[in-house]
């Protein structure tokens, strides 16, 4: 099992926090594994357990860090398929609500409002080819304002990775 350390979106232009070299090896040592020990990485910089958690808070303050999560693999669970869906709205208005329905989608893991020709691109996890048909007809293309769906079934994911600091 693998924990991943979420960074939040840092527009460094609004950024009211000074993140020093110090901040940046603490965040790239949990980066690589959140479970490592705080006192690891305190020895290998040279500074105590406290003013490392001291780091932290400041940093999860101002919001550069938002949290860790388990990434559980969805392999094992039998979820093979992955596609990415590009969901075309007979009106940009129906956003909101054609989101609020997406929500409602377990296999839904994430949406995104874009530029381009869709409304909507979202990321999905299915146990093979027909649940994903399964899940386009009966749940994604029932959803009011949604005029069609273009879908991108993912092969093999070469590259996952946080921004390197």
């Amino acid at each position: 099992m693998e924990i991943t350390f979420i960074l939040s979106q840092m527009k460094l232009n609004h950024l009211q926090i000074e993140i020093d070299g110090i901040d940046k090896q603490i965040l790239r040592d949990l980066m690589e594994d959140a479970r490592k020990p705080i006192l690891q990485i305190a020895n290998k910089i040279g500074i105590s357990g406290a003013a490392i958690h001291q780091r932290l808070r400041k940093l999860e303050q101002a919001g550069v860090i938002s949290g860790s999560k388990f990434v559980v693999n969805t392999k094992v669970l039998g979820y093979s398929t992955m596609a990415f869906v590009g969901i075309y709205l007979d009106k940009a208005a129906r956003n909101p609500e054609a989101v609020r329905e997406l929500k409602k989608i377990p296999e839904v893991l994430e949406c995104h409002y874009t530029t381009g020709n869709w409304s909507i691109l979202i990321k999905i996890i299915c146990r093979d080819n027909e649940h994903l048909m399964q899940l386009l007809n009966k749940k994604i293309q029932a959803i009011d304002g949604v005029s069609r769906t273009e879908t991108f079934i993912s092969l093999d994911q070469q590259i996952e990775r946080q921004i390197q600091l």
